[in-house]
């Protein structure tokens, strides 16, 4: 999930291309040393499409687009947006056709090893090795995210813009309750004793007008992911190695429990609440906490075009801490990465991995980060002074959460059939919801469902 993206202060982004302009740049060195041999000439020029989420493509073409030309003037990038709802249709339409249009496709996190399976993506590592610079640095990649574009032991694509499952909270809210602000060491048991506190009057009217917690309740394929990192905070897996449900145990009752619990502190009709209900109730200062996805924050608490709140009214880290069996207590997160990867058929292979190993190279990906907001996936651009002040928190809490999410497996299904055990999920969970089943029943009905998936 993204969130709207505004240009930043000029002053800001001024400086950031400066620094760039400074940077040493070996993909140029090497597309030098190739006089062009792949990137198109002044005369000849070379075309790619790209299929991109309608959320962030028009940023992409209007400004990394640009800014990637300067490096490569004779490679034109077209970048198409499509709704969440249609792309990956349209990416497996396109790279198992004849001719395909598209040389290059953004892959969400859980569509990786449906495309892969396809054969008809480049392993990088392996296909594009003679053509990535020696500093591209693989290894300054976090694990989680670069991970995302694995299946089989192979390297299929690179991120290109990074998210993960974070918790927001009002800190208005929790001084008018007379409780300290949260930290990464509160346990769930510990969140839930306070949420009745946070059910209060902070207008001063006489009558309740905030409540503890805002999120996803309604049936939607990223409802789960809530009680997911419930689930793996206390020390449980989704999908065991074996490919098997992990979750059709008490540790995953209780997970499950404990998320639909919520619903007695949340604002009325909660029950109905998604993204972008969860996403305006804190916005305008109804709710104490929201677990949302982390790339929301610059629209929450930066941009007083969509908020109501102040950068210093707003804190954000990982969700609760769980504990199950001994030496097994973590944080929750859960993640979700777009990828950037090459399709086997097109005629322009070199240029469309300069394409993305500009926009993933530490250059590009810290340009990215500061220009347009992108969360990044190195761990050198994490550790780098941020271009904006707000970026500091964020960046901090995202290098936490990438690190937790590696150590507990934090993601959705790693398979081809991904989507259709998150439907299953989405479906089977709604009706525990709903109050149309027990708890135990709706994840025995999932995990039965899945095993005839044969993840």
């Amino acid at each position: 999930m993204t969130d709207s993206i505004r240009k930043p202060r000029s002053v800001g982004r001024r400086a950031v291309l400066a620094s760039l302009a400074a940077m040493p740049a070996a993909v140029i060195n090497r597309a030098e040393a190739q006089q062009g041999g792949g990137f198109g000439t002044a005369e000849k020029p070379i075309q790619l499409r790209m299929i991109a989420n309608s959320a962030f493509s028009v940023p992409w073409q209007n400004v990394m687009v640009p800014e990637f030309n300067k490096k490569f003037p004779h490679i034109k990038v077209q970048i198409d947006g499509l709704p969440y709802n249609e792309q990956l249709a349209k990416i497996m339409l396109d790279i198992t056709g004849d001719k395909p249009t598209y040389d290059l496709y953004a892959i969400d996190d859980p569509w990786v090893p449906q495309v892969a399976e396809t054969k008809q993506l480049l392993e990088l590592k392996k296909d594009a090795k003679t053509w990535t610079a020696a500093d591209y640095d693989w290894d300054d990649f976090n694990p989680a995210p670069l991970a995302a574009s694995e299946w089989k032991g192979g390297q299929y694509g690179v991120p290109l813009r990074c998210n993960m499952l974070l918790r927001f909270y009002n800190k208005t809210h929790y001084q008018k309750a007379g409780l300290p602000e949260p930290d990464i060491n509160q346990t769930w048991r510990e969140f839930i004793a306070q949420a009745p506190k946070l059910v209060q009057d902070v207008k001063g009217t006489g009558g309740v007008n905030a409540w503890a917690i805002a999120t996803y309740f309604t049936r939607d394929s990223l409802t789960p992911t809530i009680w997911q990192a419930i689930l793996n905070a206390h020390g449980a897996e989704l999908i065991d190695a074996q490919g098997k449900p992990g979750f059709n145990n008490p540790t995953g009752v209780k997970a499950l429990q404990t998320h639909i619990d919520l619903l007695q502190w949340a604002p009325p009709g909660a029950k109905a609440h998604g993204f972008t209900e969860s996403l305006q109730a804190f916005r305008q200062g109804q709710v104490a906490n929201m677990f949302q996805w982390g790339s929301v924050y610059k629209g929450t608490a930066v941009d007083p075009g969509a908020t109501t709140l102040k950068p210093n009214e707003v804190g954000i880290m990982v969700m609760p801490v769980g504990s199950n069996s001994p030496g097994i207590m973590r944080s929750g997160t859960h993640r979700g990465i777009w990828n950037g990867c090459v399709s086997r058929k097109s005629p322009n292979q070199q240029a469309a991995w300069a394409m993305l190993q500009w926009l993933s190279s530490k250059e590009g990906e810290y340009f990215h980060s500061s220009v347009v907001g992108a969360f990044p996936a190195r761990k050198s651009t994490l550790s780098r002074p941020p271009a904006e002040a707000w970026q500091a928190p964020v960046f901090k809490t995202l290098q936490h959460s990438y690190e937790i999410a590696a150590a507990g497996r934090m993601w959705r299904p790693r398979s081809a059939k991904s989507d259709q055990a998150q439907t299953i999920l989405a479906d089977e969970t709604a009706r525990a919801f709903n109050g149309d089943v027990k708890v135990a029943e709706a994840l025995a009905s999932a995990a039965s469902k899945i095993e005839r998936l044969r993840l």
